[in-house]
C-alpha cells in the first residue's frame, strides 16, 4: 500500500488520548490504542442509563447486535450466530461444559494455546480428561499431526488460527475440518490473533459446523469485554454452565422437568453484563467504517509496516543471541517475533524510552497497529539494535 504512511499519520489525531504520537505503541498485536470516539462511546453508556433506567436495554442490545454483525462480517460467515462475553475464558468454560466428557475423555490440542484455553485444559488433564498437545512446531504439518492423534474416544479438536507466540497463520485448517467433520467431532478455533488483520471466509473455506473464539481487545481497538463464541446455527448443543438469558429463546414455553435451550448460539448464551464495552466497540466499527478501514485495507496496512519494520532489522549488525524473523511476513498474522534469551530484558529498556513492545519467554514480539509511521518503526527499530548492543 503506496499510502500507508499517510494514512497513518493523518490517523494519529484521532487517538489524541492514547497520545499515539508521543510514544510508540508497538502493542498492536496485544492492546491496540483506542480512538477518541471509544471515550465518548462510554459517556453515552452512562447517560442512556441515567435516562432510561433498566428500560436502557434494548439500547444496549442494540450495540450488542452491532458488535455480533461486525464479527460475522470479519470471518466471512453467513452460517453462523455470535455469542458475546467478557472474555474468551468465559466462552470456552460455557463450550467444553458441553461436550460429552463423559462418554469421549480426550481433547486434542497445541502446545502454543494462549493461557485462556491452556489453562482450563491443563486442569482437565488433572482430572479423568486426557488433554493431548500436539507440538505447534512445525506450524506447516500442525493439521495433519492433530488429526493423526483423534481417535474413538476424542471429544474435540482445539487450536489457534495465527499463533499468539510466533504470528504463524496455521495452514490446512480445511482439511482438518473436514476430516473431523465425517467423524462427528467439533473442532474450536481461536481466532483472537485473526479477526480484523488477517482476512478470512469462514463461508469460503466450508467451516460452517465449525466453533470459534475471539475478541476485539487486539486488532478491533474495541478494548477489554468484547469478545465472542462463533457458534453454528443449527447447533443443539446443552451446555452444563448455561445462563438466564439462554432462556430468552423459550420465553412463551412453560417450565419442563428439563432445563430447556435454544439452538445456535442462544445454548450458550450468558447473565446480565456490563453494555458499556459494547458501546465501546459500536463506536469504534463506525469510526472504522468511516476512516474505510476494512480488513483488506488494514492487512495491507500492516504487511506494508512489517516489511519496513525487517528492512530496518537488516540494516545493523545483531549480536548472535538475537534471531531476527524470516521475510516471509504472507504467512504471518500482525507482528514480527525476535527470538531471544533477553526478551523480557529489551521490552523493559526499550519501555524506558517510551516504546512498547512486550515477549512471550524468548519471543520478543513487534507488532505494529495502522496509526503508527513509518518514522516510528525506523526510530523503534534503531534504538533496539542500540539496547541490544549496550
Amino acid at each position: 500500500m503506496d499510502n500507508w504512511n499517510a494514512r497513518a499519520e493523518a490517523l494519529q489525531a484521532h487517538y489524541k488520548h492514547f497520545r499515539v504520537n508521543e510514544r510508540i505503541l508497538l502493542t498492536g498485536h496485544s492492546h491496540q490504542a483506542w480512538p477518541d470516539v471509544a471515550r465518548a462511546a462510554q459517556l453515552d453508556a452512562f447517560d442512556d442509563a441515567a435516562q432510561w433506567v433498566d428500560d436502557k436495554w434494548d439500547k444496549a442490545f442494540a450495540k450488542a447486535d452491532t458488535l455480533r454483525q461486525f464479527y460475522l462480517d470479519r470471518l466471512g460467515d453467513r452460517h453462523g450466530e455470535i455469542v458475546l462475553g467478557t472474555n474468551t475464558q468465559e466462552l470456552l468454560v460455557r463450550w467444553l461444559s458441553a461436550l460429552p466428557l463423559q462418554a469421549h475423555a480426550k481433547i486434542i490440542t497445541t502446545d502454543g494455546e494462549f493461557h485462556s484455553m491452556r489453562r482450563l485444559l491443563d486442569r482437565l488433564n488433572e482430572t479423568n480428561i486426557d488433554v493431548v498437545k500436539v507440538a505447534s512446531q512445525p506450524v506447516a504439518t500442525l493439521a495433519d499431526r492433530l488429526l493423526a492423534e483423534v481417535d474413538s474416544k476424542t471429544a474435540a479438536v482445539m487450536c489457534s488460527m495465527v499463533m499468539f507466540k510466533t504470528s504463524e497463520i496455521v495452514p490446512h485448517i480445511d482439511s482438518l475440518a473436514r476430516q473431523l467433520r465425517t467423524q462427528a467431532i467439533p473442532l474450536l478455533l481461536d481466532a483472537y490473533h485473526l479477526v480484523n488483520v488477517v482476512p478470512f471466509s469462514m463461508d469460503d473455506h466450508e467451516l460452517h459446523d465449525v466453533f470459534v473464539v475471539g475478541g476485539g481487545y487486539k486488532y478491533c481497538q474495541f478494548g477489554e469485554g468484547n469478545c465472542f463464541l462463533r457458534v453454528p446455527k443449527q447447533c443443539d448443543w446443552r451446555p452444563v454452565v448455561t445462563g438466564w438469558y439462554a432462556e430468552f429463546a423459550n420465553l412463551n414455553q412453560a417450565p419442563g422437568q428439563a432445563v430447556q435451550y435454544g439452538t445456535g448460539r442462544w445454548a450458550f448464551e450468558g447473565s446480565t453484563y456490563d453494555p458499556t464495552s459494547h458501546y465501546r466497540a459500536a463506536s469504534v466499527i463506525e469510526f472504522f467504517n468511516q476512516q474505510g478501514l476494512h480488513v483488506d485495507t488494514l492487512r495491507a496496512i500492516n504487511q506494508a509496516q512489517l516489511r519496513v519494520l525487517l528492512r530496518e532489522l537488516h540494516r545493523y549488525a545483531w549480536p548472535q543471541d538475537i534471531q531476527l524473523p524470516d521475510d516471509n511476513i504472507e504467512q504471518r498474522g500482525g507482528f514480527l517475533v525476535l527470538k531471544t534469551e533477553r526478551a523480557a530484558a529489551l521490552v523493559s529498556a526499550l519501555r524506558e524510552k517510551n516504546i512498547f513492545t512486550d515477549s512471550r519467554q524468548n519471543n520478543l514480539r513487534i507488532g505494529p497497529a495502522p496509526y503508527i509511521t513509518e518514522a516510528q518503526l525506523m526510530a523503534a527499530v534503531a534504538e533496539l539494535h542500540r539496547c541490544a548492543t549496550a
